[in-house]
């Protein structure tokens, strides 16, 4: 594996909501999917029941699952928007009898400040916002106010328009200076830095270039002083590379996965928890026995 992980930044512990500390320690975290919605390219319709949903995001917390991340609404290409109630509806309920259940952080994933509040209020501690705080004005105070973890990830233009025809003069280069601004943004509200993490959004306004540019180059997204999450779980480049359908692309994103843990990822976000954190577990053992080797040799 490639060396450039040990350029990266060490991911240090990110406070969020009531007291909460989540570090990442020897490994990456992993971020497990429910999307309780009707049409995610996926899993869509599978969990929209919110018993189905409970007992999923159990099942993916037994196979080793750090954080879970809730949705209520899809934010593939071309993805419809679903009405405010309905989000709510679907997502707080979930999230409510989650946050009675167990132990470990709950993500919502969600650009409306009104659900993000709710799922806040419900027991989440971390808000995923794929619209970087720029899809609703309060989102940012939401977020503040509350002392909740934030993910801010990049997208050119929305799910409705985002592929229509991505364009970048130097993508790696865009990428960070878009996190600047929008950390910028976030900390002026009154987001604390330590609260932030970001996103290169693979996958949202990028060809298939631009995001193996993006994995690729990663510790320089790193240099930014944020833990980096990073999504490729079944996306639709990796069914460009291996020429297969989401439902057969786990091989794929493990690959995606393990070279994304070597080049600084810190939190990954996946369906298969069980199959991607073995793949996280031995990629960061390699890493930290490479890194060991080098500070043996040089001393």
């Amino acid at each position: 594996m490639s060396t450039s992980s040990s350029q990266a930044v060490s991911c240090k512990t990110w406070l969020v909501a009531k007291g909460r500390e989540v570090t990442c320690g020897e490994r990456p975290l992993v971020m497990g999917i429910v999307n309780v919605t009707d049409d995610s390219f996926y899993d869509g319709g599978r969990y929209l029941d919110s018993e189905r949903a409970i007992a999923h995001a159990i099942e993916l917390l037994e196979q080793g699952a750090d954080i879970l991340d809730i949705g209520a609404e899809s934010s593939r290409p071309d993805a419809h928007s679903v009405k405010e109630e309905d989000e709510l509806g679907r997502v707080v309920p979930v999230i409510a009898e989650l946050a009675r259940r167990i132990t470990v952080p709950i993500s919502v994933d969600t650009t409306k400040s009104r659900v993000a509040q709710a799922a806040l209020d419900a027991g989440a501690s971390i808000v995923n916002d794929v619209s970087a705080l720029r899809g609703d004005t309060a989102m940012a105070s939401v977020v503040a106010r509350s002392g909740a973890g934030v993910v801010l990830m990049h997208m050119q233009g929305t799910p409705q328009t985002m592929q229509a025809a991505p364009t970048y003069g130097e993508v790696v280069a865009e990428v960070a200076q878009f996190f600047k601004e929008r950390m910028r943004v976030a900390m002026e509200a009154g987001i604390a830095q330590m609260n932030i993490v970001l996103d290169p959004g693979i996958g949202f306004g990028k060809l298939l270039g631009h995001n193996l540019e993006l994995l690729n180059r990663l510790p320089e997204l790193a240099m930014l002083d944020r833990p980096l999450l990073v999504g490729v779980s079944r996306k639709a480049f990796i069914g460009q590379l291996v020429g297969r359908s989401a439902e057969y692309r786990e091989w794929g994103t493990a690959a995606a996965v393990a070279l994304a843990v070597d080049r600084g990822a810190r939190v990954l976000r996946v369906h298969d928890v069980g199959m991607m954190a073995d793949v996280v577990k031995v990629a960061a053992a390699i890493g930290a026995a490479a890194s060991s080797g080098r500070k043996a040799h040089d001393a």
